[in-house]
């Protein structure tokens, strides 16, 4: 015993002398996990002192200085700051007073113990700003620093645990306004410039820094807590005087909400907020000084409810993550998940009571289940909680999955424990880890302790594992037509061995009455015997309260079927839809139910939802001569009902669908008429945006005189930033292809990718399935673009610009280009191909039908 107990000893000793907690970090491209462990240990208080000289000319380069204070705890190492830059944007550094060498390799400054010194340090760098991250413009620029690109702008510690304060000196041109995530001190005037002295910020990390510096109008109000300041360049008066006490008061709602629920005050000094044209998110959530697109803030008489409500949502989502994600911070990027799902989560809790008459589990069911079915289908499926060994693919864990499953996910855990118990813990966890950080395994832990159920069992399917449940019956019924056995099964779609605990509730639905049946699903099988001896039913709706994830079996689709409840009946839709894509009906079996259903719904939520299912059928699935005999059948249907007594909410999405498939000769003339203004369609409300889309879209489907309305478009557009936009767009819209080659051509230079929303919906017209056969030609070259996409662009451009290259296509010829780039790339990094087969997945789906077919 003795000899085993030494010999024990002496293992465990080695071990550890070869895997020491924080072992020295190898130094590679990026901010890896070992490098970001060993500095959270390294370093402490750190502060930022941050200089910056914005030039008037954009192409002038903005000179910077960055004095930064921290603790050493041990100088085994050389300190590395992340700098992803060339070397020569660095002019000098100076460790605690005195001038050291400027080292910078594999994107990181090093600089050596012997100029460093146990306790407080501080190191001076003079540097020329990074340009990847400033979004400049000619009058205007703004940061955008999720989530690793802090180090593309400035020398820092670029991952989310090490929090910092900062302090800003920012000098811009005299009639430029700055904003950023600190109080504005003063300001002086200097030789037409203005410097802008901002003090310590709150503590934050990296990625939450911002600065937005610019010609814009400034407004500032107090709508009940404090004061706030917008910032903005919208130039239409009517939307500027309809939407801006709303979007003040909207903030001070999610606020209020917010502070209850956590019981925690609002965390930060301020609560600013600029509205960006063009802006490559709905907004993004920078300590302090949120940024938005400024086109979902700003709307006017015309907007429809849902797109009210869709504002609502994003501001309560950009609120709540003040306290998810900017109070308390995720350790890694690998939960980034974590301050998603409850910026999602918490606000469609907000939205319940500010919108009264919208059903909001409808609501949640429609925003959420088609995205995260979108994802989760596909061969691209991953875990709601991703592994992530480097920030340089932080990046790519972005998507549906986190922010669509994972409110999914949450509810269904929610109702597991109940709701008193579950906002105590979500109290507890913002009191806990407040000003710090935290992973999914502590906010578990604290969940655990106030229920019986095991949490973490629970979530290593729903949270750590890809893909969803089918669900199968097993129905018998006796010789009287009554039920005497009715069995559930569900098995992994992926084929695993997964099984998804959770409860939802189906109907049985009878000519005079609807039946429902709670299910608790907790294991591969369930038996139902409440549903024992009860009539044949006409049809059954599982899920039928929208709470159950997967695909269920379908029943009887009769348009003439009448379910008044809408969230049941808004389910049947996307069940029928995802059986559909899996092989249940055919396409043109679907197309036909839903324009039925179109012609009579009157819920706004699922007219929208049926209409962005209807194209996708018609432009994706039908085949080419599918969609000429389909089209004036479903054009005739939609223009009808546009002519009949209808609300000005469901028409103007009746007239988008309408839109998206007028390319025959009758419907584009109808289109002209109405954006020509020579036919009214009663109770149409539409505005200058609706018509530039119009014309827009009359080029693109080869309008007789496109360009006559196009020049006609562009006379009517009086905002500079709309018409740099429409300018932008026009060669992807040219009836030449020569024109359209070299525009995309254009699009493999950095430079010409800056305003990524532009880029996405130019590369949407060029690959439009009207044009599919033209655009063969680019897509293997769209494909060999996509890590350079990945390296230069922000967190959602790369699965948009696969969605809007690979996945407009569905043809043979497409297929082969994909096969044959996969088999030219078998290293791809894994979660840029989990994108790819998700963006991809129609196209594989079209083609394994036709392959079947043809068998």
């Amino acid at each position: 015993m003795k000899i085993f107990f030494i010999a024990a000893l002496t293992g465990l000793f080695l071990f550890s002398c070869k895997e020491p907690k924080n072992h020295l970090p190898e130094l590679t491209n990026g901010v890896s996990l070992e490098l970001a462990n060993y500095r959270k240990d390294q370093v402490s208080e750190v502060e930022y002192r941050l200089k910056f000289q914005i030039p008037a000319e954009k192409t002038a380069p903005i000179t910077s200085k960055l004095l930064l204070s921290l603790q050493i705890s041990n100088l085994d190492a050389p300190l590395y700051l992340d700098f992803k830059e060339e070397s020569d944007h660095l002019k000098s550094i100076q460790a605690n007073g005195q001038t050291t060498p400027v080292v910078h390799q594999k994107e990181h400054i090093s600089i050596a113990a012997k100029h460093l010194k146990l306790g407080k340090n501080t190191i001076e760098i003079a540097f020329t700003a990074g340009e990847s991250s400033l979004n400049r413009n000619e009058d205007y620029l703004y940061t955008l620093l999720v989530p690793d690109r802090a180090r593309t702008l400035f020398p820092c510690f670029d991952q989310p645990n090490i929090k910092a304060t900062y302090s800003m000196e920012i000098t811009a041109p005299k009639d430029w306004a700055v904003l950023c995530g600190a109080p504005e001190i003063k300001k002086e005037e200097i030789n037409g410039f203005s410097k802008h002295y901002f003090g310590p910020s709150d503590q934050m990390s990296t990625y939450l820094f911002s600065f937005v510096a610019g010609k814009f109008k400034t407004t500032r109000k107090n709508p009940g807590k404090f004061d706030m300041t917008l910032l903005y360049r919208e130039t239409d008066d009517d939307k500027v005087a309809y939407s801006t006490d709303t979007i003040f008061r909207l903030h001070q709602q999610s606020i209020s909400f917010l502070e209850d629920y956590t019981h925690h005050p609002f965390p930060f000094q301020k609560l600013d907020f600029a509205a960006i044209p063009g802006f490559q998110y709905g907004g993004m959530e920078h300590v302090g000084a949120i940024q938005y697109k400024e086109e979902a803030l700003f709307l006017d008489t015309t907007s429809t409810k849902n797109q009210k409500l869709r504002r609502l949502k994003l501001i309560a989502h950009e609120t709540s993550h003040m306290w998810f994600g900017d109070l308390v911070t995720m350790n890694w990027f690998n939960d980034v998940w974590m301050k998603e799902v409850f910026a999602n989560f918490i606000a469609d809790k907000i939205a319940n009571p500010a919108f009264p008459d919208i059903n909001h589990d409808l609501s949640f069911m429609t925003t959420h289940y088609p995205r995260a079915y979108s994802e989760d289908r596909t061969q691209g499926s991953n875990p709601i909680r991703q592994k992530l060994d480097n920030l340089n693919n932080a990046g790519s864990l972005y998507g549906s999955i986190i922010y669509s499953k994972a409110p999914i996910m949450m509810r269904q855990l929610e109702a597991l424990i109940g709701k008193k118990a579950f906002q105590e813990g979500i109290q507890e966890y913002i009191t806990t880890y407040k000003n710090s950080n935290a992973e999914w395994s502590d906010l578990v832990h604290i969940l655990d302790g106030k229920s019986d159920i095991d949490i973490e069992e629970w979530s290593e399917v729903w949270v750590n594992s890809p893909s969803r449940p089918i669900f199968h019956e097993q129905i018998v019924y006796d010789a009287n037509q009554n039920i005497s056995s009715f069995e559930i099964s569900q098995t992994a779609e992926d084929n695993s061995y997964h099984v998804w605990p959770q409860t939802f509730e189906l109907t049985l639905v009878y000519k005079d009455s609807l039946q429902k049946v709670l299910v608790d699903m907790n294991g591969s099988s369930i038996n139902l015997p409440e549903a024992i001896g009860k009539p044949k039913p006409i049809s059954i709706i599982y899920n039928s309260n929208g709470m159950g994830y997967g695909v269920f079996p379908i029943h009887n689709t009769k348009t003439d079927l009448t379910i008044e409840d809408d969230v049941a009946r808004g389910y049947m839709y996307i069940n029928t839809y995802e059986n559909t894509l899996n092989g249940a009906l055919s396409p043109t079996t679907l197309l036909d139910f839903f324009g039925q259903k179109l012609v009579s719904e009157k819920n706004e939520l699922l007219v929208n939802l049926l209409s962005g299912y209807t194209t996708t059928i018609f432009w994706k699935y039908l085949s080419p001569d599918e969609r000429t005999r389909y089209q004036p059948r479903l054009a005739d249907q939609l223009w009808s009902q546009l002519q009949s007594e209808l609300p000005a909410n469901i028409k103007k999405s009746l007239f988008s669908t309408f839109g998206s498939v007028a390319y025959s000769e009758e419907s584009k003339e109808q289109l002209y008429q109405v954006w020509h203004k020579d036919l009214l369609i009663p109770n149409l409300k539409l505005n200058q945006d609706d018509y530039t889309k119009m014309a827009m879209r009359l080029a693109l489907f080869g309008h007789s005189d496109s360009k006559s309305i196009i020049e006609q478009a562009k006379k009517a557009i009086d905002n500079p930033d709309k018409l740099a936009e429409f300018n932008f767009l026009l060669p992807s819209l040219s009836k030449d292809k020569t024109v359209r080659n070299r525009f995309f051509d254009s699009l493999k230079d950095e430079g010409n990718r800056q305003k990524e929303s532009w880029v996405l919906q130019a590369l949407a017209y060029l690959n439009h399935p009207l044009r599919a056969k033209e655009r063969l030609v680019n897509l293997r070259a769209s494909l060999d673009l996509l890590e350079e996409i990945q390296k230069t662009g922000d967190i959602f451009f790369p699965k948009g610009w696969l969605s809007n290259t690979i996945g407009k296509h569905t043809s043979a010829e497409a297929y082969i280009i994909l096969k044959e780039f996969l088999s030219d790339n078998p290293n791809l990094e894994p979660t840029l191909l989990g994108k790819l087969m998700q963006a991809s997945d129609d196209l594989y789906r079209v083609q394994s039908r036709n392959k079947e077919e043809k068998e």
